[in-house]
């Protein structure tokens, strides 16, 4: 009932003869509510005051009428001839008691979250640019079961990533190059822990018998057939060291030169790649160090200059060098 509705039903039955209810009015006002309740469990979700404005007035002696027919399932009434015991007592108010909730269900499992989660990717101890003394014993391991073939030199090169690389393949993990937690536990169990002199092998290869130049003065005297480069004083070999040359198409040039300038941390203009402790000796080219020649030893070549593999040892020939001192180049 609307609350318009009850509003009107306590003015008819509630205010006359002086605030006191007359036993006759008590019992059509009972009759009337029962008569209006009973519809409004029978109507469903529609609004119970515009229902009873719609249904005509029942006499108050008389019983109320019967609950109009359920539907069925199919929207359709029920079957003619069926009746329905008039209620005795007020049935309980719609929102008394509320419907039964309906079962809560879990939605069925997607592919996704039946798929077994990824693991993280193990952490990555040393890759391509990395150096220093554990990259050297990673090469050294590696060289103990055959997959470096080159004297350990402190850098992880494209060399030693292609030897990881093989490594991995080989052992059943996948095969980044870069040497990562698992990788090196499986290299630390297979090997044992490599002596000084695998670890830091003589770099000097036999060095040549000097040209007649290289007797007198300061000279860097630099053997094309032995591959090395000899720092001499006055005919004395102070230290000499690995060296590499250009290739055919960008050849070395040979000859007697002088040093005409000394650049600590030059970048070659011509290709932008790093030339450090450069002694420049014709042109653009110099005796300088190679990260190349250090990963790659002589697999590769220079675009013309002198490289050195051995870091330590060409800086402190660029301390020692001096401008106008001779540089020869020689079979």
């Amino acid at each position: 009932m609307a609350d318009s509705d009850v509003g009107a039903a306590s003015d008819a039955y509630g205010r006359g003869g002086g605030g006191r209810r007359s036993g006759r009015a008590v019992t059509v006002a009972a009759a009337g509510m029962l008569a209006l309740a009973t519809l409004a469990v029978g109507c469903g979700p529609q609004d119970p005051g515009a229902d009873a404005l719609r249904q005509p007035s029942a006499p108050a002696t008389t019983a109320p009428p019967a609950p109009s027919p359920s539907p069925t399932d199919d929207g359709k009434g029920a079957t003619a001839g069926a009746t329905t015991e008039p209620a005795t007592t007020p049935p309980a108010s719609p929102s008394a008691t509320p419907p039964p909730a309906e079962p809560v269900t879990e939605p069925p499992p997607t592919a996704s979250s039946l798929a077994p989660s990824t693991a993280p990717a193990p952490r990555v101890l040393l890759r391509t640019g990395s150096a220093g003394p554990q990259v050297r014993e990673l090469q050294a391991r590696l060289r103990q079961i055959g997959h470096f073939g080159r004297t350990p030199t402190g850098y992880y090169g494209t060399v030693t990533a292609e030897a990881v690389r093989s490594f991995q393949a080989k052992r059943g993990t996948e095969a980044t190059g870069a040497t990562d937690a698992v990788t090196w536990r499986k290299l630390l169990a297979m090997t044992r822990t490599p002596t000084a002199d695998e670890l830091d092998p003589p770099t000097e290869r036999p060095v040549a018998k000097p040209d007649e130049r290289c007797l007198t003065g300061r000279v860097l005297c630099i053997s094309k057939k032995s591959r090395t480069l000899a720092w001499m004083v006055d005919g004395r070999v102070v230290s000499a060291m690995d060296v590499r040359f250009g290739s055919e198409y960008t050849p070395t040039r040979e000859g007697e030169f002088p040093v005409f300038w000394k650049s600590r941390d030059h970048v070659s203009t011509l290709y932008d790649t790093p030339m450090p402790y450069a002694l420049f000796f014709s042109g653009g080219q110099a005796v300088h160090y190679s990260a190349d020649f250090a990963a790659n030893g002589y697999g590769g070549a220079s675009h013309g200059c002198v490289n050195v593999r051995d870091k330590a040892k060409v800086a402190a020939l660029f301390d020692q060098v001096k401008n106008g001192d001779k540089v020869v180049i020689y079979w």
